[in-house]
């Protein structure tokens, strides 16, 4: 029978595994399933004494039970019971039931279940969590990471879409792909079926956004236990837990949430560079009225640049991902926060997009409460300096999404637009730069033209529709993020990002979440009597510009190793000359906007590619499964 590990300690990373359906084949294509050196195999059986989950997992991360029809999986983070859900297994007679079991629990979890046969498998409608799936040796097998599908049906990156990884920023749906030639991905909110026979995959949605309609004092309560009931799923263990307390208003909500659980709790500050950065100062007025945390403030000037690091980068993404950028930073303090007992890290990653909310709501309510709407516009123009008539032009666009998505092809070089462009309309346009060649550019095109004619919005409103889509390009950053810190040693969790918290703040009015008069009045109503009021006070947010300008000029000589040997170059997508120009001149206009970060990301996904194949090979599950 195969054992139990810790994949914190072993450096696995975060739980890998794929799913496979009750037929004959399944054995032959868990087979072509590439191992993590190291790693001991774990397989769960269907009902039916098939492998049904393989991978790897460490027994805190799966909840399984198994009765005579059916079996249930609950991996990742959720506080469910085995007989709890034992129950749940024996009620189930049709696999679309699981819908109610889903949006109950607390956490951020794959639901697998097989039913007389059927498999069906979900990811979080955050995206957190994702599902591809692909045909290995005949056989349709999904699994949590597109990567290891790829290696065991032997196929590469797809240069179409690593091209469209190259646009600055990538639209919906288009970043919801898989990089990997005959891989498909599941749209989060999505429902992955496979059936019996082995050969036949398809979806179906169990999840939508609620309707923002409810009142900031009845919304307010439930984000607040939302969010404690997310913080407790990950410190109703005890231990010892650390929380990033950069003197924000997300981050120090958690770790006064932390605070009040059974765990102990160690209080992490990164001061900024800049002498404006008043970060510092907030986080010691949070640490004072938490007299048994201890806090613990880094060297600034110890702390990593964005840029670091970028030629050594070797973690198994399965996808590029801008968190390259700041992959050092993100990890640098952890094996501190080990050596001082933590066994998971808490961010506030994820209050931004929730705690706050896009302004393009005011489009729809220009249009349906005027008088209010235009009083809340005169404020963002005066807080956030925008241009009048770039406001006046986005309020008057009232294109649907897919004749939106049509302009695009058109408009891959021209400038960058205004900022209010993006914040008031569907998306900021997306744009392909200099550098990048035609033939990329012409694929690029295709894939535009393509998914515009069929495109819908993630909602009609195009502010619900935002946030979501910045939900989502978030989330894809942070699951590479949590992968990275398990396999460095300490795995990180982000409160915000679980669904359920996500629902309850999606579903409180816009006007009462985004208003030029208050900073995060949904938090803030939400922590208070939680977190002290001197802390929910704060209206300003570090930047970390100086970080970003000063790790560009200090690390350009890596950049010019990436562009000398770049192996986006070699795939004919873009000139490795200009590039190469362009890290001369880290000062040139522009760098400042982050317009080589999708570039870097895919140069570095490439690289990272090449030495990961190196690290896994195929293996034979074990010939005893767990038992569930």
């Amino acid at each position: 029978m195969a054992t139990s590990h810790d994949h914190a300690a072993a450096g696995c990373g975060s739980a890998y595994f794929a799913v496979l359906p009750d037929c004959e084949g399944a054995l032959a294509a868990a087979r072509r399933l590439p191992r993590l050196p190291g790693a001991q195999t774990r397989t769960l059986p269907h009902p039916s004494g098939r492998p049904w989950i393989t991978g790897h997992w460490a027994d805190r991360e799966c909840v399984a039970v198994a009765t005579r029809r059916a079996a249930l999986a609950v991996i990742g983070c959720c506080p469910v019971r085995a007989d709890d859900l034992r129950r749940h297994a024996d009620r189930l007679t049709d696999l679309s039931r699981l819908t109610d079991l889903a949006r109950s629990l607390p956490g951020s979890f794959h639901l697998v279940a097989s039913l007389d046969g059927d498999v069906q498998i979900r990811g979080t409608a955050s995206g957190l969590r994702l599902v591809f799936h692909a045909d290995v040796t005949g056989v349709q097998v999904a699994a949590c990471d597109a990567a290891l599908l790829a290696h065991a049906a032997g196929t590469g990156p797809d240069p179409r879409e690593v091209a469209v990884r190259l646009l600055w920023p990538v639209p919906h749906p288009l970043y919801e792909s898989s990089v990997w030639q005959g891989v498909s991905a599941v749209a989060p909110g999505e429902a992955l079926h496979l059936l019996a026979d082995g050969r036949t995959a398809r979806t179906s949605r169990w999840w939508s956004p609620p309707e923002p309609v409810r009142p900031l004092a009845q919304g307010a309560p439930l984000v607040r236990q939302a969010l404690s009931d997310a913080v407790d799923a990950r410190t109703r263990q005890g231990g010892v837990v650390s929380c990033d307390l950069s003197g924000g208003l997300d981050s120090t909500s958690v770790c006064f949430l932390a605070d009040r659980s059974p765990a102990r709790v160690v209080a992490s500050t990164w001061p900024g560079r800049d002498p404006a950065d008043d970060d510092l100062e907030w986080a010691k007025r949070a640490a004072g009225h938490l007299p048994e945390v201890e806090h613990v403030v880094w060297d600034a000037h110890a702390s990593p640049l964005v840029y670091t690091d970028l030629l050594d980068i070797d973690d198994p993404m399965d996808e590029p991902t801008i968190g390259v950028m700041d992959r050092a930073r993100v990890l640098h303090h952890l094996p501190g926060l080990r050596e001082r007992g933590s066994r998971l890290h808490l961010t506030g990653i994820g209050g931004d997009h929730l705690a706050w909310c896009s302004e393009a709501y005011y489009h729809r309510l220009l249009r349906r409460r005027p008088l209010f709407a235009l009083g809340r516009l005169r404020g963002f123009k005066a807080l956030f300096d925008w241009p009048l008539p770039g406001m006046a032009r986005a309020l008057a666009d009232s294109r649907s999404y897919a004749r939106w998505l049509a302009t695009t092809p058109a408009r891959l070089r021209e400038p960058l637009p205004a900022t209010v462009t993006g914040t008031l309309g569907w998306s900021a346009p997306p744009r392909l730069f200099d550098w990048v060649t035609e033939d990329a550019a012409a694929l690029v095109r295709d894939a535009l033209t393509e998914a515009a004619a069929g495109a819908r919005p993630l909602h009609p409103d195009r502010g619900l529709h935002t946030d979501l889509q910045a939900i989502r390009t978030c989330t894809r950053i942070v699951r590479q993020w949590d992968a990275m810190a398990a396999r460095a040693g300490l795995p990180m969790a982000s409160p915000f990002f679980d669904d359920r918290v996500i629902e309850a703040s999606l579903a409180v009015r816009p006007a009462d979440r985004v208003t030029p008069w208050a900073y995060k009045p949904l938090l803030t109503a939400a922590m208070r009597g939680i977190v002290p009021d001197e802390c929910l006070s704060r209206t300003s947010k570090a930047q970390a510009s100086m970080d970003a300008a000063d790790g560009l000029r200090r690390h350009r000589g890596d950049l010019l190793a990436l562009w000398e040997d770049s192996h986006l170059a070699r795939m004919g997508l873009v000139d490795a000359h200009a590039l190469c120009d362009l890290a001369r001149r880290p000062n040139s206009p522009g760098l400042k906007d982050a317009i080589l970060y999708s570039t870097i990301a895919c140069e570095v996904w490439l690289r990272s590619q090449a030495r990961s194949r190196t690290r896994t090979t195929p293996h034979t599950p074990a010939p005893e499964a767990d038992a569930p």
